[in-house]
């Protein structure tokens, strides 16, 4: 079992003994979402999905609930926003912590130097380097505009 799997697993059972109706509620969802990628994958011999596709599952599911709670904010649904937003806070426990715009710049011109990339033809390289070390840390929307800015200069 992979770790962050493991870590989910832990965080239901204690939610669970604690009686904390909230996050039991908010890990039931991850738990579900990662029991469907795993039945989504089987087809191609995997059984249970590798940490980094949990992560990408865990942002996916951050990113939907921010776009529920403009929806709810727009609609007049305070309430429905309210528990969008915890169910934010618990997923969010299993992410890394963000890079800072700061030590995303440092590990972009690490990561350039590293492969001697001298053009923007080296991008794509550059961003598939990043996504494999930095997968869940970084923004790599906003990276890919540094990248392409320092390949650029």
């Amino acid at each position: 079992m992979s770790s962050l799997r493991a870590a989910i697993a832990d965080a239901y059972k204690t939610a669970m003994l604690e009686r904390d109706k909230v996050t039991v509620g908010a890990m039931r969802l991850i738990q579900s979402s990662l029991k469907n990628k795993d039945i989504e994958a089987r087809p191609s011999g995997v059984d249970a999905i590798p940490d980094e596709a949990i992560l990408s599952m865990l942002q996916n599911m951050v990113k939907q609930r921010r776009e529920s709670i403009t929806m709810y904010q727009q609609g007049g649904r305070p309430e429905l926003a309210e528990i969008e937003a915890v169910e934010i806070t618990v997923i969010e426990r299993f992410l890394p912590k963000p890079m800072s715009a700061e030590e995303a710049d440092t590990a972009i011109a690490a990561v350039i130097a590293e492969l001697g990339a001298s053009g923007i033809k080296d991008m794509g390289r550059v961003i598939g380097e990043l996504k494999t070390r930095f997968a869940g840390a970084m923004d790599f929307q906003t990276a890919s505009a540094q990248v392409k800015a320092k390949l650029t200069a």
